[in-house]
């Protein structure tokens, strides 16, 4: 009897699918040595481990601050300290404030000592810058402060937030550099938050003038102003979670407009 169509097998598929590849034979001149990591063990591959690392608390404050200020926006009263002098101002600043660093002991003793040796009054003291946060601020306050430098990065920056406010409404001009550390070593000292002129010798009195009429224009009567303008940078997660949402939103809108046409 014939075959029926359709009936008729295959049998090379089959056999090919009932071959299976011969296992591999090790080598019995390089056994497999499998790697242990454990302690004492074999070395690790080099990787970059600085996700793991615990930073000092003082990089991690960096970092947050970096952040928050991205994400956040800084109010004027906090955010004028941004704006800091130019460099060929500063200059021109510094220059006339290492005139008046104050004296330090040793050269005050010595001064006195001369005098005494003359018999004479050892006389008024030098004019020097003065330093100090409670001493500057009475200075303002009694109106005795020619030009008063505030520095940029003082931390926290409460203590001197509300500095140039009180100039302004002193009428006593004031200007922002930018290291703390730089206006510390006008004083002897490693960081100072700011330094005040009360007076200064007739051969600079045109310097300070001018120097005041350009800080009148570039922070006293310079209007105060927040940091952006606009939305604040979110991080990743965030904004791909309210693209997210914003996607549904649309969605749902879209779904709205289509039933009720």
């Amino acid at each position: 009897m014939a075959p029926k169509k359709g009936t008729s097998k295959n049998t090379k598929p089959a056999a090919a699918a009932s071959k299976k590849p011969a296992p591999k034979v090790a080598n019995p001149l390089f056994p497999k040595r499998e790697k242990n990591f454990r302690i004492g063990g074999d070395i690790r591959a080099k990787k970059d481990l600085s996700r793991f690392v615990k930073w000092p608390k003082y990089v991690r404050i960096q970092r947050q601050r970096k952040i928050l200020f991205q994400r956040l926006s800084i109010p004027p009263a906090v955010n004028q300290f941004n704006s800091t002098l130019e460099k060929n101002q500063a200059v021109e600043l510094f220059k006339l404030l290492t005139k008046y660093t104050p004296e330090t002991k040793e050269v005050k003793a010595d001064r006195l000592a001369a005098a005494a040796e003359k018999g004479g009054d050892a006389g008024a003291p030098p004019t020097v810058l003065k330093f100090g946060l409670k001493h500057v601020t009475a200075l303002i306050e009694e109106k005795k402060a020619k030009l008063v430098v505030i520095a940029s990065d003082v931390n926290p920056i409460e203590l001197v937030v509300w500095m140039p406010a009180l100039c302004r409404k002193m009428g006593i001009p004031y200007c922002i550099v930018k290291s703390c550390a730089r206006v510390g070593a006008l004083v002897g000292q490693k960081t100072a938050t700011c330094v005040a002129l009360t007076k200064v010798n007739k051969e600079d009195e045109n310097t300070l003038r001018t120097l005041c009429d350009n800080f009148d224009e570039a922070f006293t009567n310079n209007k105060l102003k927040w940091t952006r303008e606009g939305k604040p940078v979110m991080g990743l997660k965030t904004q791909m979670r309210l693209k997210k949402r914003q996607e549904a939103i649309e969605a749902e809108l879209a779904k709205r407009s289509k039933s009720s046409n």
